[in-house]
């Protein structure tokens, strides 16, 4: 093996077992010797690769930011594209997936990201930004097929992006429960776009 393989096996091994920490003992209850007692590596060889707890948690938000951006593609309006209330509930259900399978990160996010320190802060703002900006953007190609009626698009936006988050909050946050992503996506793209009449 070669030493930047190994380098790069002993960087996921605290990656890994720092999330498992953070997990059980809460964002704020971890402290870096938590971490190097689980991963089973010297305090040295941590800050080899990282400077603090802080830089731990920032790569590991940033490697679940990058993977939901990722499932969040444009809107394809060709002529042999499926309709848009069905791309959007193929988005919503990659989101919700991500969310699941990072179930621990996405639990510490919800319950103690928010103001941990500016550069979290800036983090999750500029990725809500880009759904924001990416919502409206669909909702704007929706209303010029005559797909969605005309809308405040940047409110229509704001309260999709909240149903998302709760929905989060409520089948990944606080359950256990397996997710039936497909039936959670088809009922608030439904919604989204229907409402209640």
């Amino acid at each position: 093996m070669t030493r930047s393989k190994r380098a790069e096996e002993r960087r996921s091994q605290i990656l890994e077992h720092a999330l498992l920490v953070f997990a059980h003992q809460g964002y704020h209850g971890a402290s870096v010797s938590d971490i190097v007692k689980a991963a089973g590596v010297a305090r040295g060889t941590f800050y080899l690769y990282f400077d603090s707890k802080e830089a731990v948690f920032r790569e590991l938000l940033d490697e679940l930011l990058s993977t939901l951006r990722s499932s969040v593609r444009g809107m394809d309006i060709g002529p042999s594209a499926a309709p848009m209330q069905e791309q959007l509930q193929g988005i919503l259900v990659r989101i919700l997936r991500t969310a699941e399978s990072n179930r621990a990160l996405t639990r510490i996010i919800f319950r103690e990201a928010v103001g941990l320190d500016e550069a979290v802060d800036a983090k999750l703002q500029g990725f809500n930004d880009g759904l924001q900006a990416w919502l409206v953007a669909a909702l704007t190609v929706g209303e010029g097929l005559e797909l969605v009626r005309p809308t405040d698009r940047d409110v229509a936006a704001t309260c999709i992006l909240g149903a998302v988050r709760q929905v989060i909050d409520r089948y990944v946050v606080q359950s256990d429960a397996p997710l039936d992503a497909e039936s959670i996506a088809a009922a608030v793209v439904r919604f989204s776009l229907e409402g209640l009449a």
